[in-house]
């Protein structure tokens, strides 16, 4: 069964995908016994840049002059809807491994996301902030593109539902390259809100964001910090450092989860990468993408049909290092568990401790 993978692996989110693809490698190696007499070829495929047009002219050598079965893969939003219709052309089903838009799965019947919306963490954490928190007002910071402008509408919504109303909504330039945080995080100090709420790609913001906002004085204004999971990045928390110390964030995976699942899963990342490196949520992302393409080579015994294909991924369950996953019949989305988390030190090092 060939599965074309298309992660970016050159640019700025190389690390990542390389990470991703180490990760279904690693399922694969775990689990080949379970294939029988059907092996998995991967078909690898660089989409550089989130522009969408290279990931679109990919996926159509991947199906045309490949003769891939699966297509895996997708890490910014724009490449996931820029491929989707070449997909739907093909009925070749389509699995999401990161882009989080909300609307991605409705672009075509053959795409299924793995990984999370961006409205999954952003929206209930609207009411709790509001609710649980004490968060009376809160002021949005967004990376300007379709995940962020979600997780303002989603963060939004939730608290506006609980009794709450914005005092400001910032744009903070686009994804393709890490602003200068210092103009969008003084207009938020001037504006002396309880909370924020916080939003970039994750990566390489998360490092430059964590000392813009210790050292313009946000925290000693009393101004607490919420985000998205993107800025708790598992792998990304040794440059944080003490600057991102009570930050509290709302997302689907750390390496920090307390399962059985996920002791074993990180212990088989560790022997097989070592220990420099944390797992972080894309690594278990393209892990469970990996799980999802075992499902179907194994229930379809190895004839890769796409609407079977689709019809074998609709309510499948599965026991991610996340916890307990599912893919929602109707809407082919990941159904799963969002964690309140907070960044903290334990055990000599920055950590995640799950609080809710």
């Amino acid at each position: 069964v060939k599965v074309g993978v298309i992660l970016p692996f050159s640019g700025g989110s190389a690390d990542i995908a390389l990470s991703e693809l180490r990760a279904m490698k690693l399922y694969m190696k775990l689990h080949k016994a379970e294939l029988g007499k059907h092996a998995i070829q991967l078909v690898e495929r660089d989409s550089k840049e989130p522009s969408g047009a290279t990931a679109q002219t990919l996926t159509r050598e991947l199906l045309v002059n490949d003769k891939v079965d699966i297509l895996v893969g997708y890490q910014y939003s724009p490449d996931a809807i820029a491929s989707a219709p070449v997909a739907t052309q093909a009925k070749k089903p389509m699995i999401i491994v990161n882009a989080q838009a909300s609307f991605i799965t409705t672009l075509s019947p053959y795409a299924v996301r793995v990984s999370v919306s961006s409205w999954s963490g952003a929206y209930p954490m609207g009411g709790y902030a509001f609710t649980k928190l004490g968060c009376k007002a809160v002021i949005v910071g967004f990376t300007d593109f379709a995940p962020g402008r979600d997780v303002l509408a989603a963060f939004k919504a939730g608290y506006e539902k609980a009794g709450g109303k914005l005092v400001d909504e910032v744009p903070m330039g686009g994804p393709a390259q890490v602003p200068d945080f210092t103009p969008f995080l003084q207009r938020m100090k001037d504006k002396k809100p309880d909370c924020t709420y916080i939003f970039t790609p994750a990566a390489s913001f998360n490092a430059p964001l964590a000392r813009t906002y210790r050292d313009l004085g946000l925290p000693a204004a009393g101004i607490r910090f919420l985000g998205t999971g993107d800025i708790s990045q598992d792998s990304t928390l040794p440059q944080l450092g003490d600057a991102a110390a009570g930050w509290i964030t709302s997302g689907h995976y750390t390496a920090d989860l307390d399962t059985p699942e996920n002791k074993k899963f990180v212990a088989a990342w560790y022997a097989e990468y070592g220990d420099k490196l944390r797992p972080d949520f894309f690594v278990v992302q393209a892990w469970d993408a990996m799980a999802a393409v075992f499902h179907l080579v194994k229930t379809l015994d190895g004839k890769i049909d796409g609407d079977k294909a689709l019809a074998a991924l609709k309510g499948w369950k599965h026991a991610s290092p996340r916890g307990p996953i599912s893919i929602d019949p109707e809407t082919r989305d990941v159904v799963q568990n969002i964690y309140v988390q907070k960044i903290v030190k334990k055990g000599g090092r920055i950590g995640i401790e799950v609080i809710d």
